[in-house]
């Protein structure tokens, strides 16, 4: 399932599923921990009416979800005919405290009075065991703690009419209990009042609401660190209310999209709210501390051993090109120190990170052929040298790019100025960017090359000669031997190499989109020459035959393939690379047609996910994937340069 509105504050991250429902939790940092988890339910929401009882998920409900353009607020929509009930959300982050707001209207467009009940249901895991964590009602505030050492979470909910009229806490996931949610279905709350291990709890508000009326309904989940700071921001709200935080929340998002306003007058206005929307996606992803998680959707954890919730090195630095095209530089400030920090005193940066800089999960070993190697994807730290130079040659802040290197710069490119192969004078073997083969593959290749020439740049402005020509020369070397990369039999640039024991060369001649994009992207090999021309024909021919449209990642994909019978499933990146070289080509027509392919393919909010069904279109993978939004701002931005 999806989360096609995500919402952010630089320190907590939410997601909201297909029905407008909390399922990621993030605190206290984007993307980490997730207090709630998508091996269980999510927090629901069920309506009493007159009797009658419905939960906002149960199929009974037309359900829209959506945000704003200008802001990470969301603009949710349930119409229940037979309840003759319509509820509206809007969601928020505030942009000043670590709290969770939620304001309902309730509007009922029947034609005689109802009763209405409203349950509110939050399930966390605060505990990583989801075994260890306490949640009480505090009766002279009339709102819920749940906590757990040094997280608490303070749970309330008021209406035009009054406050919360009944709650319930209990076991949820242990124990055979289903959980504290059921309470609700007949209409009453046990009022239940503590309960610790894995909990759950629900409030109720109870509402007489006329025909043609609406009553509104705010609720909240305040995360500290300790019930005595929870309370303070609680105070807060309930004496100066909380369309005072709305206004600011909104008015703090739309300076933000403001700072990019110069670029975006230059596109046409049709663009404007995807591209808008795509730039929120990518900063509702961004730690305030420097991290940039590459998806906050977990479900992908009910399928597999992992999610997407780090920090890959390459997917941070594709997120910032775009901003950094459009003058956003304190995001990309905060993730150069991030992977200055966490780089290796070697000199390259790991497979990925969680976003408190801690090493995160991998599957690369230390062993290959019975040698010890690297677990390392090389490009990403090549990437990061790359962007770095975007950062300088957009910013021209040169004494923060100065304060890096011989932190970042110098041993990121003493680094992969040794990591070469005396037999190919290439890189040496390292897992390619799809984290799957341990080879010398086209695109770590290219990326070497430009980052080798980047830090040489900066070598020269920064008055170290030696260390320039020493870059430089490197930079050489790999350039001239890319010709072993190009696999004359089928006319393309091959996905890569491997330098065997023996020093023989075994070639990996499948067609990668991720060759010609390395070459043409980053290497000074002349777009019209014959190399590059027969490799975009052997992507077209090999790559780019979905039924749906879009492009394939390399022949014969099988991730998240949804059986034998069916092709690959296309990637929105690829596509947009593929977009990108048309435009390069001054083929803006072809790029057009994929431009308008992405975004025909977007959820309703404006989510990009990472692949489509080949048969029917629909969004496969983690939504939304921020690479994915990234790569869409740029296409944008560079068709519209050329128009």
């Amino acid at each position: 399932m999806a989360r096609p509105v995500m919402l952010s504050n630089g320190q907590m991250l939410i997601g909201l599923n297909e029905n407008g429902l909390v399922h990621d939790f993030y605190y206290p940092y984007v993307g980490l921990d997730n207090l709630t988890t998508a091996r269980s339910v999510h927090h629901k929401i069920g309506v009493w009416v007159d009797g009658a009882f419905s939960w906002l998920d149960d199929g009974s409900w037309e359900v829209i979800v959506d945000f704003e353009t200008d802001a990470l607020i969301s603009n949710l929509s349930f119409i229940n005919n037979d309840l003759q009930i319509e509820i509206k959300s809007r969601d928020f982050l505030d942009s000043d405290n670590n709290a969770l707001i939620r304001r309902f209207s309730i509007n009922n467009f029947g034609d005689s009075q109802k009763q209405v009940r409203l349950f509110l249901h939050q399930v966390f895991q605060i505990s990583r065991s989801g075994r260890a964590d306490t949640a009480f009602y505090v009766p002279q505030d009339n709102y819920i703690l749940d906590y757990k050492g040094r997280c608490a979470l303070l749970i309330y909910a008021s209406s035009t009419q009054g406050q919360s009229d009944q709650y319930a806490i209990g076991n949820y996931g242990i124990e055979g209990k289903e959980g504290t949610f059921m309470d609700a279905i007949d209409g009453e709350l046990s009022q239940n009042p503590v309960e610790h291990g894995g909990v759950d709890s629900v409030i109720r508000l109870s509402l007489l609401i006329e025909p043609r009326q609406t009553e509104l309904v705010d609720y909240w989940i305040i995360a500290t660190s300790s019930q005595y700071e929870s309370e303070q921001v609680h105070k807060e709200y309930l004496e100066f209310g909380i369309e005072k935080r709305e206004n600011a929340t909104r008015s703090f998002w739309s300076s933000w999209i403001q700072q990019g306003g110069h670029v975006l007058d230059t596109i046409p206005q049709s663009y404007h709210k995807n591209v808008k929307k795509s730039l929120l996606f990518v900063k509702a992803h961004i730690d305030s501390r420097g991290g940039i998680l590459a998806s906050g959707d977990s479900s992908l954890f009910n399928y597999g051993r992992d999610y997407y919730c780090y920090v890959w090195p390459r997917d941070g630095a594709y997120a910032l090109w775009p901003l950094i095209r459009m003058g956003y530089y304190q995001e990309a400030n905060q993730f150069f120190k991030f992977c200055r920090d966490t780089l290796h005193k070697d000199g390259y940066l790991m497979h990925k990170y969680q976003p408190d800089r801690s090493i995160g999960s991998t599957w690369h070993p230390l062993v290959h052929d019975n040698k010890s190697e690297l677990a390392i994807q090389e490009d990403e730290t090549a990437s990061v040298i790359i962007m770095l130079g975007e950062y300088y040659d957009y910013s021209k802040d040169s004494e923060f790019v100065e304060s890096l290197y011989s932190t970042l710069i110098e041993p990121s490119a003493n680094f992969m100025a040794r990591f070469i192969d005396e037999t190919t004078n290439l890189p040496h073997a390292s897992y390619d960017l799809w984290e799957e083969k341990f080879l010398t593959t086209t695109y770590t290749t290219a990326t070497v090359i430009r980052a080798l020439h980047r830090a040489a740049d900066f070598a020269d402005m920064f008055e170290f000669p030696d260390d320039a020509m020493r870059w430089l020369k490197a930079a050489d070397k790999i350039e001239s031997s890319l010709k072993l990369l190009f696999d004359p039999d089928r006319q393309s640039y091959r996905k890569g190499l491997f330098v065997k024991p023996d020093n023989n060369l075994q070639f990996d001649n499948v067609i990668d989109a991720s060759s010609l994009y390395g070459i043409f992207m980053f290497t000074k090999t002349r777009l019209d020459s014959t190399a590059i021309q027969q490799t975009a024909a052997a992507i077209e021919e090999y790559l780019g035959n979905s039924a749906s449209g879009g492009y394939l990642r390399y022949e014969n994909d099988w991730y998240m393939r949804l059986n034998e019978n069916t092709p690959p499933n296309p990637w929105f990146i690829c596509s947009l690379w593929m977009a990108q070289y048309y435009i390069q080509q001054k083929q803006l027509d072809r790029a057009k047609q994929i431009l308008d392919w992405a975004e025909s393919h977007m959820l309703h909010s404006g989510a990009l996910s990472e692949q489509i069904n080949p048969t029917t279109g629909a969004q496969i993978g983690v939504t939304p994937l921020v690479w994915s939004h990234a790569e869409y701002i740029n296409t944008v931005l560079d068709y519209c340069s050329q128009k």
